[in-house]
């Protein structure tokens, strides 16, 4: 696998891909059964920022960049860069160079499980970028690594052309080949919390809205008149 750079990939419908990132990281990943999610500290560098698309994938020897000049001459419009190496780098990957050239190829964002620097100016510019560490150590060029292979990346495993979302709450990673029917689910569990957001206005209680107050009741949860007095216990 290394030493291995492959050209074309098969991606997602790109409709099924904007309606992923729509419903949001934590909406999908509770879609498939809360599987998906990268670890908490892979964080959105620029707030507010919300991307989905189509994983291009750099597997690179710690502290060398080298793969992600390839892989990002490889990309297309939507794509998302996902960065892995294959032991654990916290250096400064990535930064506004490399990002000023995933802009020119059209992709959608970068997800790094290394670190990145130039922080100041990705952040002026707004580019969607989600990293474990911000890191000014730089890196070399020396070790070749591959492109567009299977990766772990924030503690999940990405094949290339999985769907990839990223936003304020994280990165989530959808097989591409379940992707229309984490969609579908996705979109249920969005009409779900529409109605119950207006059964809350309109005076709803989450333990019945939920199913809760009966299951609570099941396992032993009892409601005591109040006040109590503590020093005496419960009981008296």
């Amino acid at each position: 696998m290394i030493g291995t750079a492959v050209k074309r990939i098969e991606r997602a419908d790109a409709d099924t891909i904007a309606g992923l990132a729509k419903a949001g990281v934590a909406t999908v990943h509770e879609a498939q059964g809360r599987t998906g999610a990268m670890v908490p500290d892979m964080r959105a560098i620029v707030e507010g920022a919300a991307i989905g698309g189509s994983a291009i994938t750099a597997l690179c020897a710690p502290g060398d960049n080298w793969m992600l000049h390839v892989a990002i001459e490889l990309m297309q419009p939507g794509d998302v860069l996902v960065v892995a190496t294959t032991s654990e780098s916290r250096d400064g990957f990535f930064g506004d160079i490399l990002a000023e050239y995933v802009r020119q190829r059209g992709g959608a964002g970068v997800i790094l499980d290394t670190g990145i620097r130039d922080v100041r100016v990705l952040r002026d510019e707004g580019f969607p970028v989600w990293a474990r560490a911000i890191s000014a150590q730089g890196t070399v060029k020396e070790t070749i690594g591959a492109v567009n292979v299977p990766v772990i990346c924030g503690g999940q495993r990405i094949v290339p052309g999985d769907v990839v979302c990223g936003d304020d709450d994280g990165v989530v990673v959808v097989p591409r080949a379940s992707a229309v029917q984490v969609l579908a689910a996705a979109q249920a569990r969005v009409e779900k919390e529409d109605k119950m957001r207006a059964d809350l206005l309109n005076g709803g209680k989450t333990l019945d809205l939920l199913g809760l107050r009966e299951k609570a009741a099941a396992k032993g949860l009892k409601y005591v008149e109040g006040p109590v007095n503590w020093s005496a216990g419960l009981d008296q």
